[in-house]
């Protein structure tokens, strides 16, 4: 299984942007499947996850109501869409999947993941 993440980039404080995880191996669905984001001199963190099972999503509270995880199976692809982005969300974002299935809570874990893409870098200025 191999992820590609892609669509980072510049944007001004209040902007949007759209990142894409294109899976390859197995359709998408056979996953949960999140995205982590990685600040420089910080810890990988946990942003969002859609799970394989029933499709429940979840979201670190600083960017609830702003980001949106979705999965379009046809396109074996899974979306973060990204709105009213602030310079804290400075950060390369990861895509990450994994097989098994957990309890939501679980997925926010960076150890429960099996396959990760290479990371998009998105810059938000103030």
């Amino acid at each position: 299984v191999q992820l590609q993440a892609s669509g980072g980039g510049l944007v001004q404080a209040g902007g949007s942007l759209r990142l894409s995880c294109a899976v390859s191996g197995r359709t998408v669905s056979s996953y949960s499947m999140a995205w982590f984001r990685q600040a420089p001199g910080q810890e990988r963190e946990f942003v969002a996850v859609i799970r394989r099972s029933g499709g429940n999503t979840g979201y670190r509270n600083s960017v609830r109501g702003r980001f949106t995880i979705s999965r379009d199976n046809a396109k074996n692809t899974v979306y973060l869409q990204m709105n009213r982005l602030e310079p804290e969300d400075t950060a390369v974002y990861y895509c990450a999947a994994t097989g098994t299935s957990y309890i939501l809570s679980a997925l926010w874990d960076t150890s429960v993941y099996d396959y990760w893409g290479q990371g998009t870098l998105v810059t938000v200025s103030s």
